[in-house]
């Protein structure tokens, strides 16, 4: 589907904690998603910037660095590289993928909080914080586990509890404890900056009820909690490891608290990219452009973070583009339980690379997004996929219609003669299989988008076998020519249906039928394919997949 006139689009994708490797989970929620979109929009045209980065100062990495005796930076120095790594075997391909640790993003982050301080919207307040007095130290919130006081879940965070998705503070907690010593923690006063949160409730409301088009369970979240009433919250924390303050009024060993801190990422990333290529100015085409659209691709437990806080800190800046959507998924599930990577729960990211090829694992996560609901991955599930129906459906409508044309054609596009009713539907069905799917991906429907082409590849088989080239080849060539001219015409659209999805594969296919272009993203056109064009030679595209028995007794 393309459009009357290219935009300027922001893929932002969520900033995952530098702190241990990332698991399917990480991929099927916020990184596979924003891919396959962003893909389709170059596609069809629009100049997309996607971007995102490591987020460093986290307090679960210094929990982690704690724990293994070694700074910060060594533990982001392992796990930065390692996430490069994913989006290279996975084919996710970033403008940027940075790191919070850089000086355009503390400058951009320290710019952004004396604009907040300006407007009116930061004052200085004493409060009372959890201390350690064993450890002779404040608690951030990681720093604090207990009781949530919304659900009973016994392993809330100091900032959010991941069972019920409710923010928190760490006096929320009940049955407090410190992860640095086990004790119980006492309060003690400190002096911070506090956000003027509550004054954004009207207009946030007011914004949130225009939103059109949001997923139910991400709008009606933010508005109930909009509705709930949003309290200041506290803007920085006793905590050296993060962005320092550019202000001293409130003593030392301040840092700007890392979630508010973490989503200016999104504003700091653009113009790093822009500092790269020699044009600082060119991020402000994605944020300061009215025509410009901006997608946030995160998991459940962000919509908070990236529907209410984020939208409030940029009301409170001006100047700059509210979020188009927020497209955030659900849950993904081992055996019931949330993949979480502080818990253990779902296998590593690494073991699934090791077992699977890249475009095959895209298709499997990409069949079960968790849109709309939590969506349990098991390991067989995948590999079921992958054997019945990416390589028995896809892979082998491609390989026999190739390997056919080689044998009664020389591996020569036949000239069609006389098309039949059939003929003429399975062609007719090209441009409409690429506006469905269009429509879908553009409205972020990835799910119902890849099961769309897989419906063509299908349709396409279905018609080969009432054709039964291999039968015709014995008494009409002439009809096996046209038979196979228009499958060859339908697998070139469907390549490019595909190709958000299945980018490496897409490009082999299209490559061999002599239909790819020296652009880097496929064209959203159906191609035509020549009869007279010699085919390339082009092996399967898929390797079935056999696990050993012993990988399926346990998800981590």
């Amino acid at each position: 589907m393309t459009p009357k006139s290219p935009k300027k689009v922001l893929v932002a994708v969520a900033w995952p904690y530098a702190q241990g490797p990332l698991h399917l989970g990480h991929i099927a929620g916020a990184y596979l998603p924003p891919d396959i979109f962003a893909r389709y929009r170059r596609s069809i045209g629009d100049d997309v910037l996607m971007v995102s980065g490591s987020d460093v100062h986290g307090t679960p990495i210094t929990v982690k660095a704690d724990e293994m005796g070694v700074t910060p930076q060594e533990i982001v120095n392992k796990y930065h590289p390692e996430f490069l790594t994913y989006w290279d075997d996975l084919d996710i391909q970033f403008d940027l993928f940075t790191t919070t640790g850089t000086d355009t993003h503390r400058r951009v982050v320290q710019d952004f909080f004396m604009t907040l301080l300006k407007n009116g919207y930061l004052y200085p307040d004493t409060t009372e914080q959890y201390f350690d007095e064993s450890e002779h130290r404040f608690l951030p919130d990681r720093y604090v586990e207990g009781t949530c006081p919304h659900c009973g879940y016994e392993f809330a965070r100091g900032d959010q509890c991941d069972n019920c998705g409710k923010t928190l503070d760490p006096t929320d907690l009940l049955d407090p404890k410190s992860k640095l010593s086990g004790t119980t923690p006492v309060l003690k006063e400190t002096e911070h900056y506090y956000w003027k949160l509550s004054e954004f409730n009207e207009p946030l409301l007011e914004w949130l009820k225009t939103r059109e088009g949001w997923r139910s369970h991400v709008l009606n979240f933010a508005i109930g909690m909009v509705t709930d009433g949003l309290h200041d919250r506290a803007f920085t924390r006793d905590l050296e490891w993060g962005v320092p303050l550019p202000v001293d009024d409130i003593g030392q060993g301040k840092s700007i608290y890392v979630w508010w801190e973490a989503v200016m990422g999104y504003l700091s990333a653009p113009q790093e990219w822009a500092e790269l290529r020699g044009t600082p100015d060119a991020w402000r085409e994605w944020w300061q452009n009215p025509e410009a659209e901006s997608y946030y691709f995160v998991g459940k437990d962000n919509i908070p973070f990236h529907a209410i806080y984020w939208p409030a800190l940029i009301m409170g800046h001006g100047d700059l583009n509210l979020p188009t959507d927020v497209p955030a998924n659900q849950y993904v599930t081992f055996g019931g339980l949330k993949a979480s990577k502080s818990r253990g729960v779902g296998r590593p990211l690494s073991w699934y690379l090791e077992r699977f090829e890249s475009d095959s694992l895209r298709y499997a996560i990409a069949q079960s997004l968790p849109e709309s609901n939590d969506t349990d991955l098991a390991d067989d599930e995948i590999a079921r996929r992958i054997n019945d129906e990416l390589v028995a459906t896809w892979g082998n409508l491609v390989n026999r219609v190739v390997s056919m044309t080689g044998r009664y054609f020389e591996g020569v596009v036949p000239t069609p003669r006389a098309l039949t009713q059939a003929d003429e539907t399975l062609l007719a069905a090209r441009q409409m299989t690429l506006d469905d799917v269009g429509s879908l991906i553009g409205s972020v429907k990835l799910r119902a988008g890849i099961a769309r082409a897989m419906q063509a590849a299908q349709e396409a088989n279905a018609y080969l076998n009432d054709a039964a080239p291999w039968t015709s080849a014995k008494t009409d060539l002439e009809r096996t020519g046209t038979t196979l001219w228009v499958a060859i015409q339908s697998i070139a659209a469907s390549a490019v249906a595909f190709s958000p999805y299945l980018p490496a594969t897409s490009r082999s296919v299209l490559a061999a039928l002599g239909a790819l272009s020296d652009d880097e993203f496929v064209p959203w056109l159906a191609p035509k394919i020549e009869a007279g064009v010699e085919l390339k030679p082009l092996p399967p595209l898929f390797s079935k997949v056999a696990l050993d028995p012993a990988d399926f007794d346990s998800e981590g």
